[in-house]
């Protein structure tokens, strides 16, 4: 996973006001309106990082969205939460990952989200962080990043993380 290669004729671009974001269409009514409405604001004022995946007309394939954020030491798995402190700790956010309707099927999810940890991976080693936190929005999504290793919070079967020990052998290729 350390070199993420997009298919020729795509490129992944920090999201920009000329995009047509409000024509993306994934599947998943939160997911498109994230991208539409509100990507851009939180982009803007340093809430959030957004990157579209655009195809050699322009469109908007797929996109993420990550920021940062906290998880209390008390929502963690007792083999990760052991050795921390008893507080709130810092975690990467992937706060959202769509594919437009069109270009499913063809992993650009797994491409997306491959980049996505590789962002997070290298800002990891400015901005220290114990895992990546995601909220899920349906089933086939949790099925998604489960393929991934992504673990459940206990208590919170929505809600995944990778741990930065397991982010790190993934960016070794282990």
């Amino acid at each position: 996973m350390s070199g993420v290669q997009f298919p020729d004729g795509f490129r992944l671009e920090p999201l920009r006001r000329e995009h047509p974001r409000k024509t993306f269409r994934s599947g998943q009514a939160e997911v498109d309106n994230w991208l539409a409405t509100r990507a851009l604001q939180h982009q803007e004022k340093h809430l959030s990082a957004t990157r579209a995946l655009l195809d050699s007309r322009g469109t908007v394939a797929g996109y993420y969205t990550l920021a940062t954020g906290q998880v209390d030491f008390s929502d963690l798995p007792e083999e990760i939460a052991r050795r921390l402190p008893r507080r709130q700790l810092p975690v990467a956010v992937l706060a959202w990952l769509g594919v437009g309707e069109e270009f499913q099927g063809r992993g650009l999810g797994r491409l997306l989200l491959a980049k996505a940890l590789r962002d997070c991976h290298d800002a990891g080693r400015t901005f220290a962080f114990i895992a990546v936190v995601l909220d899920c929005v349906d089933d086939n999504a949790r099925a998604f990043y489960r393929r991934f290793d992504f673990q459940e919070l206990p208590g919170h079967p929505y809600r995944l993380f990778l741990s930065v020990q397991r982010l790190e052998a993934m960016m070794k290729g282990d």
